[in-house]
């Protein structure tokens, strides 16, 4: 018998529960609307392609932000919503794997590397000041 209790853990997966699901839809949705206008605020016409680059960043940042504060306690309720929707849903969409593997092709061998390299490497960078943050924050509250 599945608990309608959202404090107490699902033995159904999250794969499975369509309220879930619609969250990371509607998250998903909506980050990927803010990126799309982000980039076409700033395209790239063949250069550096800065929109995508800081939208990684600041994503990393976000959401390793968000994955410290929910980290404090169970992945279960209201954490686990916040978790799909904001992170999964929101972030991920928000955040571009794929664009940035496109745009990397579009670049010169030089660029391409310093594009690449500056992304995983910034973006671990980002992530980590993100936890660091929210860390700190935790530890004033």
């Amino acid at each position: 018998m599945e608990s309608i209790d959202p404090d107490i853990a699902s033995s159904r997966g999250v794969h499975q529960d369509p309220a879930l699901l619609g969250l990371v839809f509607v998250g998903g949705c909506a980050g990927t609307a803010i990126r799309a206008a982000l980039e076409d605020a700033a395209p790239a016409h063949g250069g550096w392609p800065w929109a995508t680059f800081l939208i990684n960043l600041v994503g990393a940042f976000l959401l390793a932000a968000l994955l410290e504060v929910l980290g404090r306690g169970p992945d279960v309720g209201i954490r686990r919503r916040i978790r799909l929707g904001v992170g999964t849903g929101l972030l991920g969409g928000f955040t571009t794997y794929s664009t940035f593997a496109v745009e990397i092709t579009g670049l010169g061998v030089a660029s391409a590397i310093g594009y690449a390299v500056a992304t995983v490497c910034l973006g671990v960078l980002a992530a980590a000041a993100g936890a660091l943050f929210a860390r700190r924050l935790g530890e004033r509250a």
